[in-house]
């Protein structure tokens, strides 16, 4: 009887134990699904505005942007999209000269998170766009000989905000993106150039190789980075230059490369045949701060004489 009992307190007390052991693993379990959901919130409530924070969606909203003179970068419509409301912004935002793109309604869904976009998203630039004008009023103020960077369409923006970093600390006076085929100056953009696109004119033109014509006129050369052409380290960059960046994929076009007037190269030992665009700007920039600067180039030659 008694040997009974005791097995029965024993097992009692071992399923006691075993409860209260189940029980404090659930509640450790809902307490780190409960901090985890938290933190998830915060963090995209956090993150919510800095990724939407250039997105404007839906007729009204877009409308009103377009009339309270808002810099917008590029108008994504829903391809197929015929209505009246749609086809008047179309029309306003051609007027403005902003670039139209068109979009299957997936990727206005992906673009706006989800957010009811009535078949039209509007990107717009973190900053305001320069003028060519500007970019030599900004040399002619520094007393220095106009140094642009023109980036060949450049689609990547941690490229273009890589590039528009690097050229406002070398000194450059301004960068030119063409209005088709390029990506703008959009919240990513803004964000990899670490803040100089607030400090360096960024000037957005129709057609590239017009505006090489219109740069020669008033005197300045243009350098095309390519493969095939002299050393960098080789070429003078002390006068009035643009240095002419191509795209990631094709570098520079074929007509902007006939209507430069040189073309640099890097040396590649590697493997691999090309650089980053973003890295290969820094690299000529850089050149071209050195020059300017006065800054003389180790000689090793007459170093180890």
């Amino acid at each position: 009887m008694c040997y009974n009992k005791r097995n029965c307190d024993r097992n009692l007390r071992l399923a006691k134990g075993v409860c209260r052991k189940v029980d404090r693993q659930r509640e450790k379990r809902e307490a780190k699904k409960e901090t985890f959901g938290r933190t998830s919130e915060e963090k995209a409530k956090r993150e919510a505005p800095a990724r939407g924070s250039d997105l404007i969606a839906g007729r009204n909203a877009v409308s009103e942007a377009l009339r309270a003179g808002r810099t917008i970068d590029s108008l994504y419509v829903q391809r197929g999209e015929k209505s009246g409301a749609l086809v008047s912004l179309i029309a306003k935002a051609k007027a403005a000269g902003i670039p139209i793109k068109e979009a299957d309604p997936r990727k206005l869904d992906h673009l706006c998170g989800g957010a009811a976009h009535q078949g039209v998203v509007a990107v717009a630039a973190v900053k305001e766009f320069s003028t060519v004008e500007e970019i030599f009023a900004l040399a002619r103020e520094r007393n220095e000989p106009p140094f642009l960077v023109i980036c060949d369409e450049l689609e990547d923006p941690h490229n273009l905000g890589a590039v528009i970093r690097t050229a406002e600390c070398a000194g450059a006076h301004g960068v030119v993106i063409p209005k088709r085929r390029s990506v703008g100056l959009t919240y990513a953009v803004g964000k990899a150039s670490a803040g100089a696109v607030e400090h360096l004119p960024v000037a957005r033109v129709q057609n590239l190789a017009a505006l090489l014509e219109e740069l020669k006129q008033k005197g300045v050369w243009i350098y095309a980075a390519d493969m095939d052409g002299s050393p960098w380290c080789e070429t003078d960059l002390t006068g009035p230059l643009a240095l002419v960046i191509g795209s990631e994929g094709r570098g520079v076009g074929r007509l902007i490369k006939e209507k430069s007037d040189f073309v640099v190269s890097l040396p590649m030992k590697g493997q691999v045949n090309s650089l980053n665009a973003s890295v290969a700007a820094g690299i000529l920039c850089y050149e071209v701060c050195r020059q300017r600067s006065g800054l003389h180039a180790v000689d090793p030659i007459r170093r180890d004489s």
